[in-house]
């Protein structure tokens, strides 16, 4: 691919700092019952203050 035609990167806001990111870590999923989820993302130096993902079908 020339770089022209490359993909863009993600660009997400940190939900920790506040900040946009184009390397982001996806630290949460929130699932619901009404409609469609969404993710939630953070910067790679907030990501280390979450928690580590969970399966919701393995308990």
């Amino acid at each position: 691919m020339t770089e022209q035609n490359a993909p863009r990167r993600p660009i997400r806001l940190c939900a920790r700092c506040g900040c946009t990111t184009d390397d982001p870590v996806l630290v949460h999923e929130v699932h619901a019952a009404t409609g469609p989820g969404f993710n939630v993302y953070a910067c790679p130096d907030c990501a280390p203050h979450y928690p580590p993902l969970q399966d919701p079908l393995i308990t």
